[in-house]
């Protein structure tokens, strides 16, 4: 039992989101250690392997000044915000290489994606002979 005054550690209204596999089926198994084959590949020139993600962003400002934290008590920051619109963030990185690209577009189209690869092809790879290009997002 905590005592008062004592800090808690468990928080129930905390959630982390997890992706959790329906069934755990050998077909689940094998594409998961398909995609783990991949990132083992030797680092290469010709065959660079790179991974690609898109975050869209709301981007939002405070409507009320949050109050900061004080010893003993947590920041207090209103929930009530001002829309200012969307962004959409693109990123690449070629993890063998330690090697990343970021690109913050207003819209997320199938122009915009076909420009951010065709940057990960000019600036990781000039010259590959192929691009394996991993994505972990079905809609992109």
């Amino acid at each position: 039992m905590f005592k008062k005054n004592e800090p808690q550690r468990l928080k129930p209204w905390k959630v982390r989101g997890w992706v959790i596999a329906a069934e755990r089926s050998g077909e689940f198994i094998a594409n998961m250690e398909q995609i783990l084959d991949v990132y083992q590949r030797p680092c290469s020139e010709e065959f660079p392997v790179v991974c690609m993600d898109e975050l869209p962003k709301q981007l939002i400002e405070d409507a009320r000044i949050p109050v900061p934290m004080k010893l003993g008590q947590e920041a207090r920051v209103d929930y009530e915000y001002i829309r200012h619109g969307f962004a959409n963030i693109f990123m690449a990185s070629e993890p063998l290489k330690g090697r990343h690209l970021v690109e913050v577009t207003e819209l997320k189209t199938k122009k915009e994606w076909a420009k951010f690869v065709k940057r990960i092809s000019d600036k990781f790879c000039p010259n590959p002979q192929k691009i394996t290009l991993v994505m972990d997002n079905f809609r992109t």
